[in-house]
């Protein structure tokens, strides 16, 4: 193999610059030549291709976003449209293909695979809900992001003794309502893989009032539903004054952490190994601190799964 590709797509996450850093120079270094491909499957398929040098990626590793930029493509999920993208790889004459990204640019790696195109999926979401990782780029600085954003919040909460509610990103995954909600000491904390009985978040409610707490923090995964909705619950079924935060996009940007600089460093270097090595269809991970790689087609067959003794565990602390 003498020249890769690299890409990302989907939602950003903080780190995918440090991945694509490490994908662009670790090729260098074992004197690959190494391409660009910019917004993601669109770019792929409009032939958005650029070669990359050492100095492309210079002074982007403390970046977030993607240097490459990230879009949507619906074209891709037609067979058409992957005839096309592979045509573009072969025009550019690209031997194996870096994607970095989350569950639907996995699904799209697998696409490339079974026709033949040799690919590695690189985990980047800030979700946390891609299986055979314990980590995906990006989770540790969104989850730091919204901790900063509780400890503020209950600033105010105090102040004016209130009950707030804060939705947090999550559509299918609770990874990160549940870290900062226990690492903040949340009240409670909503995640779609948990069930949860109204009535005991307001019987929780009650027994702080009874105690004299005079505020609370209720963390809401968005999978689980509208923050505002339970906001106005809250407030009819308990005449306690609520605010809710909605913290949106502001969880997908910033500086990277410094675990997930490193967290992308590897595995982006992982992934340029792993074709060096003459596989495909793979994703990369790591999993008790040592970098793993598993069938793309068997990862994304498994379902994700959260800690749910550390649900238990927030529960039980939070009494």
């Amino acid at each position: 193999m003498k020249r890769i590709g690299v890409l990302t797509s989907g939602g950003d996450s903080p780190g995918m610059n440090a991945a694509i850093r490490a994908v662009v120079r670790k090729a260098i270094y074992h004197d690959l030549e190494v391409y660009g491909v910019y917004y993601g499957y669109q770019g792929l398929i409009n032939g958005d291709i650029v070669k990359m040098e050492l100095g492309s990626v210079g002074d982007i590793i403390h970046r977030g976003g993607t240097m490459l930029y990230t879009a949507r493509c619906e074209e891709f999920k037609t067979l058409e449209g992957q005839q096309k993208a592979i045509e573009q790889l072969n025009k550019f004459g690209i031997e194996g293909l870096v994607v970095i990204g989350g569950d639907g640019s996995y699904q799209g790696a697998l696409k490339l695979t079974e026709h033949g195109f040799p690919t590695i999926g690189v985990p980047g979401t800030i979700d946390n809900d891609i299986p055979g990782t314990d980590f995906t780029i990006g989770f540790d600085t969104a989850l730091n992001t919204v901790i900063d954003a509780i400890d503020k919040i209950r600033d105010t909460a105090t102040s004016h003794e209130r009950t707030y509610v804060i939705e947090v990103m999550g559509r299918h995954a609770g990874d990160l309502a549940l870290w900062s909600g226990l690492a903040d000491g949340a009240e409670t904390i909503l995640i779609p893989e948990a069930d949860y009985d109204m009535k005991d978040i307001i019987a929780r409610l009650k027994r702080g009032q009874e105690r004299g707490k005079k505020h609370s923090i209720i963390i809401v995964a968005e999978g689980i539903g509208s923050g505002f909705e339970f906001g106005d619950r809250i407030e009819e079924e308990m005449n306690l004054e609520t605010r809710v935060t909605v913290l949106g996009h502001i969880q997908r940007g910033g500086s990277p952490t410094g675990f997930d600089r490193v967290l992308a460093s590897r595995l982006g270097a992982k992934a340029v190994d792993l074709l060096l090595d003459g596989k495909a269809g793979v994703t990369v991970g790591i999993e008790k601190n040592e970098l793993v790689y598993h069938d793309i087609k068997e990862a994304l067959s498994r379902k994700h799964s959260i800690d749910l003794d550390m649900y238990k565990l927030s529960q039980q602390l939070s009494i």
